[in-house]
Order: structure tokens, then sequence, then C-alpha cells
């Protein structure tokens, strides 16, 4: 039996849950003895994993409608591409994973065009955190067959509006594992004793180059300067970011590395296993970096142009930023944004947490609290199963 399955994604994290998505899939095809073809939008990680990438979208991202504008013509193309694509080779099923934007855009064109495709959506918009406007939420309802939900909170907000929802739980639980001692990551990072790791994650979009990346970096140097044993590491999801990581690092004098993207899934464990503090940007990475028990401070920035429109014009509103925060609806980890992120806000309370006994266990304990709200092992296989079955 032959079955094909279209994927639209975009940006790194979403290529990363698109390629654990589709390995369970084809897993899961296998099983029943079906002939699976999935192709879709994504990238590099879900090409890995034999899907057919029609378009790598992971380039084509950014927060914010100023940093957007750019995007918007090559976004268009794609989906006009789409669309096409999807009436001339019709498949038994689209997932949209995240990518808000664009995925809203296509499964509400989709439901006008009244195509009778099934769409399911596979880690949904975080409308049960944040609002806009007049607390309006997104059509998603209304044109996804079914929603995959990561968080009980998105379940329980799509379910009361109507939504047909399956709580699957958080991906990254199912990528957590026990990580290497500190003995054999030393001998694997060639560290000293010593030497402990102070973890950088600034950016997966090209905006976060510029706004992001030189106040962690300035951070990171005050931070060595008062504790040397710390060496930096940065882990680079995209290789284009990587020369600019390395020509940060020379900048400020700081002593350390940039691992590219093909050494980053070998070495993480090792280098997680070191980290002592890591100073990240919003988003997925958050969530990881607290399943593991590594403490992290939060820092986030657009442009004024975006800034002023999301809160003056669009009226936006969330009371955190991570993933992490947003969830348990109270401050676990400590979030920089706009004007308060600053060197010297972060770098004080880096030093807390690297200095301080009670700030360590107090994020500890939240840790431990969110981890009972993510679910069970086994989140990707059983959404995979569901999609499987509702195909056959």
């Amino acid at each position: 039996m032959n079955k094909k399955i279209f994927i639209s994604t975009g940006e790194v994290s979403g290529d990363l849950h698109g390629s654990l998505l589709s390995k369970a899939l084809f897993d899961e095809a296998m099983k029943k003895s079906l002939d699976l073809e999935i192709c879709g939008l994504g990238g590099e990680r879900m090409k890995k994993e034999g899907v057919k990438i029609l378009q790598d979208t992971t380039s084509i991202s950014a927060i914010g409608i100023w940093e957007a504008l750019p995007l918007l013509l090559p976004t268009i193309r794609i989906q006009r591409r789409l669309y096409k694509l999807l009436k001339k080779y019709p498949p038994d099923c689209l997932i949209l994973i995240d990518y808000m934007g664009p995925n809203i855009s296509i499964g509400n064109k989709l439901k006008r065009s009244k195509n009778t495709l099934p769409i399911y959506y596979y880690i949904a918009p975080q409308e049960w955190a944040w609002r806009v406007g007049n607390n309006s939420t997104t059509n998603l309802i209304n044109f996804s067959d079914k929603i995959f939900a990561i968080f009980k909170q998105e379940a329980n907000f799509y379910k009361r509006r109507g939504g047909n929802v399956f709580w699957v739980g958080h991906p990254m639980i199912d990528l957590t594992k026990k990580l290497p001692s500190k003995k054999v990551s030393r001998t694997i990072l060639k560290l000293r004793n010593n030497q402990n790791i102070l973890l950088l994650m600034p950016a997966s979009r090209p905006q976060e180059l510029r706004y992001i990346l030189p106040t962690f970096l300035k951070t990171a140097k005050q931070l060595q300067l008062k504790y040397p044993s710390l060496v930096v590491c940065i882990p680079s999801c995209r290789s284009a970011f990587d020369e600019k990581f390395r020509k940060g690092l020379e900048k400020y004098g700081i002593k350390g590395k940039v691992i590219s993207q093909q050494d980053n899934s070998e070495l993480k464990p090792y280098i997680y296993s070191l980290t002592k503090l890591a100073l990240c940007k919003s988003g997925t990475v958050n969530m990881e970096l607290a399943l593991y028990g590594i403490p992290q401070v939060v820092g986030y920035k657009v442009s004024r142009v975006t800034a002023f429109i999301a809160r003056k014009i669009l009226n936006f509103k969330v009371r955190f930023i991570s993933p992490v925060n947003l969830l348990m609806k109270k401050s676990i980890i400590a979030e920089f944004v706009q004007k308060n992120f600053n060197e010297k806000k972060i770098f004080y309370k880096a030093c807390r947490l690297l200095d301080l006994k009670s700030e360590k266990a107090k994020i500890k304990k939240g840790y431990a609290l969110l981890k009972k709200e993510l679910g069970e092992e086994g989140v990707v296989d059983r959404a995979a199963k569901e999609i499987i079955n509702s195909i056959i």
C-alpha cells in the first residue's frame, strides 16, 4: 500500500521536530508494511531522515514585522509552489509543524478553497499564553482536522473552543538522555579538570546575530574575567553563522570555541555535562536545557520598530517569553527582554546563579515541577501512530 504525507515547517526548531516526526512516521509505516513517501518544506535534518525537501525554509525565518519584510516575497513564492504541488500530487494528509505565520496562511487558504485534504497541526502557536489585539485567536481550529498538542494548557485551550485535540506531550522528553560523566566529557572536549562551560545559544535566525549575539558576548567576556575557569562554547545550528560566531569571540577576546552544526549533535551531551550556565535566546532550547537541569538566563530583543508595532498597534501581550515560564505561569528562569536586555543585568543574574546555592536550588525546584507537566516518553511515536492509522 502506497501512502504520501506532506510536511510544512520552517526555522531550525521546526526542522528538528519535523525530522523526529518523520523518522517515527517511517518506523510506524514499516510496522504496518506501508510504502510511505514524505515530502515537504524543511531543512537538512528532515532530509537526513529521508524526507524529499522541496524547499529549505530554515533560512527564511524571522520574528517581527520589520524583520520579516524581506522574507515576504520568498515565502509567497514557496506557498504558491506548495499549492500547485498539493493540487497536482495530492498527499494522504498535510502536517503543519510550528512555523505560525506561513502555516496558518496555508491552512486558511486550503480551507477557503474547500480542499478536502486532512490537515494535522503539530506544535501549534502558543495562543494559550499570549494575546494580540482584541484577544481573538487564529483560525487554526477551523482548518485543522486534528491538533497534536504538546502542552496540557494547549490541549485544554483548543478543546474548550471545539477543536479535535490529541495531547501527546512535549517531544523534548524523548531526546533527554543521561549525560556522560564530567571526566569523560573533559577528555572528549580537551578541557582541564578545573574548567567548565559557559554555554551561549544566541541565534537561529539572522536577525538574532544583530540584536542578541553582541550582548551575550559582552556578558560572556565579563563572566570570564570574573571566573577564569569558564570556557565559552557556542553550538551552531546553521553553518552560515559559524564565521560570525568566531569573529565575535575574537572581537571580545573570549576564550572559547564554536561547535559546528556537523559536530553539534555528537558533542552536545559532553557540552551539557560540563555546562555551569547557559545564556540563550527564548525558544525550544529553554525547554531542553531545563530537562537537563542546566541553569539558564534567557534574553531576547527585536528592532524598535517591531517592538513599537507589537506593543502600541497590535496590542501584543505576553507575560513571559520562554516556554518554561509560559507553561508554569511563573518565573522559573530569568528573562531579559528589549530595554532590560543588557549585559549589566544579565551579568548580575548570571553571577548569582554561579555563586549562590539558593539560586541554584530555586531553579532546580522549578525544573522538577516543569517535568511533571510534559507527559510521558514516546511522544513522537504516539503522534506518528495516530497519523499513520488515520490514513490507512
